[in-house]
C-alpha cells in the first residue's frame, strides 16, 4: 500500500505556511488522521534566525506538530545530506504511526534531493577542508575557477562566477572522486530529476500543491512582508546576533534579509528606505529563481493562494481519503 505525502511548495512569500496549517486543520477535522508538518525551508533549521526567515510563530506551531524547525545553530549550518537523513526518518515515523506528513517549504534543491536522491560524492576529510578554506581565504575564488576551467569546463560553463559555494563543491568533488562533477550531473539528469512521480521512495504517493501569484501581485506582497519584518524587529534581531558571538560571515547570515541588515548596520545604505528596497529586490530575485526551478518540476497542482483556497483544501482532503 502506498504511503501518502502532501507537499506544499512555491516561491518565497506565497502563503505556504498559512496553507500548511489550513490543510492540517482540514485533515484533522474531516479524516481524524493526525497531520504532521515537516519543514524543507533551509533557513528555518536555525534556532537564532526568526524574523528574517518568516518562521512560523510559536502560536502557529502549537496547533500541529512542526518538525525540522529550530534543529541546529547558524554557527553549524546543515547540509542537504544531513537534512535528507532527518526528513526521511520523520516521514517514515509518520507513516508508521498512521499520520499524514505535510512537507512544506521553498528550498527546491532539498525537496528534489529528498525525492530523487543526491549526487554521489565522498565527504571531504577534515585536513583537505582546512586547506580548501585556507586557499579561499588567502586567494578568493579565482584558483577554484581556474581549476574547474581546466579539469571540469562543462560544470564551470553553468556556474556563475559569484556562486562561490557551488564552485567550491564542484572543486571538492573532483578532488575526492577524480572525476568531473559534470559526469555525476549527467547521471542525475538521466534519472529525470524534475519528475517527482518516480523517485527513491517507491512506496510514497505524493500530492504536490504549488502556490504562486502573478508577478505584480507577488512583488507587492513581498514589499509588505519586508516592511513587516522591519516593524517586527529584524534590525534588533541581527544586532543581538552580532553581539552574541556571530561575525556575519556564517553562511546563514549571508542569506536575504540578514546580509542587507548587516550592511545597514555598517551604514552602507543612505537611509531605511534604500535598505528596505534592497531586501525587497533580493527577495524578488530569489522568488524568480525558485519559480524557474519549480516550473520544471512535475507533477504538481498549481494554485493561486488567494483565489483557489476552496479547491486547494478540497483536493488535499480528497487525496487523504482515497
Amino acid at each position: 500500500m502506498l504511503k501518502k505525502l502532501i507537499i506544499i511548495s512555491g516561491p518565497t512569500a506565497s502563503g505556504k505556511t498559512s496553507y500548511s496549517i489550513k490543510i492540517a486543520d482540514q485533515i484533522l477535522a474531516e479524516s481524524k488522521l493526525k497531520p504532521v508538518i515537516i519543514n524543507f525551508d533551509s533557513l528555518l533549521f536555525y534556532k537564532e534566525l526568526n524574523i528574517g526567515t518568516a518562521k512560523p510563530t510559536k502560536e502557529e506551531r502549537g496547533e500541529h506538530p512542526h518538525l525540522l524547525i529550530d534543529i541546529c545553530s547558524a554557527k553549524e549550518p546543515m547540509n542537504a545530506h544531513d537534512y535528507i537523513q532527518q526528513a526521511e526518518n520523520q516521514i517514515n515515523s509518520c507513516h508508521q504511526a498512521g499520520e499524514i506528513p505535510i512537507l512544506v517549504g521553498g528550498s527546491a534543491f532539498y525537496l528534489r534531493a529528498l525525492i530523487k536522491g543526491m549526487y554521489e560524492s565522498t565527504k571531504v576529510d577534515t585536513e583537505s577542508k582546512k586547506e580548501i578554506d585556507s586557499l579561499y581565504k588567502e586567494k578568493g575564488i579565482k584558483p577554484f575557477i581556474e581549476f574547474l576551467e581546466s579539469k571540469d569546463p562543462d560544470t564551470m560553463k553553468i556556474l556563475h562566477e559569484n556562486d562561490h559555494y557551488r564552485i567550491i563543491r564542484a572543486y571538492e568533488h573532483v578532488l575526492q572522486t577524480g572525476q568531473p562533477f559534470s559526469v555525476e550531473r549527467k547521471r542525475m539528469e538521466a534519472l529525470n530529476p524534475y519528475d517527482l512521480s518516480s523517485g527513491i521512495h517507491e512506496d510514497w504517493e505524493i500530492h504536490h500543491i504549488y502556490l504562486d501569484l502573478p508577478k505584480e501581485e507577488h512583488w507587492s506582497y513581498i514589499t509588505r512582508r519586508t516592511r513587516q519584518m522591519l516593524e517586527d524587529g529584524l534590525v534588533g534581531e541581527v544586532e543581538k546576533l552580532l553581539s552574541s558571538g556571530f561575525t556575519g560571515e556564517e553562511k546563514p547570515l549571508k542569506s536575504i534579509g540578514y546580509i542587507e541588515t548587516i550592511e545597514y548596520l555598517q551604514n552602507k545604505f543612505e537611509n531605511e528606505s534604500e535598505y528596505l528596497e534592497r531586501i525587497s529586490i533580493s527577495t524578488r530575485q530569489l522568488a524568480k529563481s525558485q519559480r524557474t526551478f519549480f516550473k520544471k518540476i512535475t507533477p504538481k497542482f498549481s494554485y493561486h493562494p488567494i483565489k483557489d483556497e476552496e479547491e486547494i483544501l478540497k483536493n488535499a482532503i480528497d487525496f487523504v481519503r482515497r
